[in-house]
């Protein structure tokens, strides 16, 4: 389990994380997200020891980081894949971290072979891909068979399989027992890897709760519905405050501001027909928009006000 209480830094006078308070709880996988500049990075780094808080304090397991007899064994942690000796093969890099801890050479072997970075144990890390330096990484939060993983982007540059082995293994060690926490920026991902969800804006918690609820908070939730009395039903429903109603084929209605249930409900009072009744979610990313909107620190233009080098083609570039 990971604790946060009051936790804050400060760079001078910028404020990177205010005073925020969460539990990752172990059995789940808990996604960590927010804007550029909103903290997540910062909190990370306070969580295994290599920034000091301000002011509140962060708990692995009970204890700070530092004050772990044997921290491989406790917290596995992937935040920044490159950092690593650049001429050090795979297998020299985890022998220099298992020599640390004591951790045998079994275990380094089992870490290479199932992160599959078998054919390439031997081959400096330098010369690794993104995806395949990656793959290193994870292998070295792997290696204490840790019970708590901190992970930054780890899918970051894995191809499809690789990123379908990462969200298996992530829902395996939660199923275990074991608390997992996972930033990242791909939304859909997150929505088949995460159970939880803590949202950061501008430093501070701004959505703490279940993935679903996150979702089924958003706006824009709707009904989809198909009808051969689509016009009649489009006049009863307008005639309730709060619905919206849109043709979106000649048979067929996008119903906001009301359930499926209490769709079918009228409709049957009323003895109108329906063919099709689905409820039409937001996704996490929508969801994850909004709830960000007025969060956002360093905010991209438009398409139409790019620079104009910037929209030029392959073809004038120089």
């Amino acid at each position: 389990m990971i604790e946060a209480v009051g936790l804050t830094k400060k760079y001078g006078e910028k404020v990177a994380v205010d005073g925020i308070s969460f539990t990752v709880r172990a059995g789940r996988v808990t996604g960590f997200l927010g804007p550029n500049g909103a903290g997540k990075s910062t909190t990370m780094r306070m969580m295994v020891g290599l920034d000091r808080p301000t002011a509140g304090s962060v708990t692995v397991n009970g204890k700070p980081y530092a004050q772990h007899r044997a921290p491989l064994g406790e917290v596995g942690a992937l935040l920044d894949a490159k950092a690593l000796h650049k001429g050090r093969s795979a297998c020299a890099h985890l022998l220099a971290q298992a020599a640390t801890h004591g951790i045998p050479r079994r275990r380094v072997d089992e870490v290479i072979d199932a992160t599959g970075l078998g054919a390439a144990a031997r081959k400096r890390a330098g010369t690794f891909s993104l995806g395949m330096g990656q793959r290193l990484g994870i292998a070295a939060a792997l290696l204490g068979d840790p019970h708590t993983l901190i992970l930054d982007e780890p899918v970051n540059g894995l191809d499809p399989e690789g990123v379908l082995w990462v969200r298996q293994l992530l829902r395996a060690l939660a199923a275990q027992g074991r608390t997992v926490m996972l930033s990242s920026h791909l939304m859909s991902e997150m929505a088949l890897t995460a159970d939880h969800l803590i949202v950061l804006g501008r430093g501070r918690v701004i959505a703490d709760a279940p993935v679903s609820d996150i979702v089924s908070r958003a706006h824009g939730a709707s009904v989809r519905v198909r009808t051969p009395m689509a016009a009649q039903l489009r006049a009863l429903l307008c005639t309730r405050p709060d619905i919206s109603v849109t043709f979106t084929e000649p048979d067929a209605l996008d119903v906001t501001g009301s359930t499926a249930p209490q769709i079918a409900a009228l409709a049957a009072a009323a003895g109108l027909v329906l063919h099709e009744l689905t409820p039409v979610e937001v996704s996490l990313e929508d969801a994850y928009m909004e709830l960000t909107a007025t969060e956002v620190e360093y905010r991209s233009a438009a398409p139409s006000d790019a620079p104009a080098g910037a929209r030029a083609t392959t073809g004038d570039a120089r």
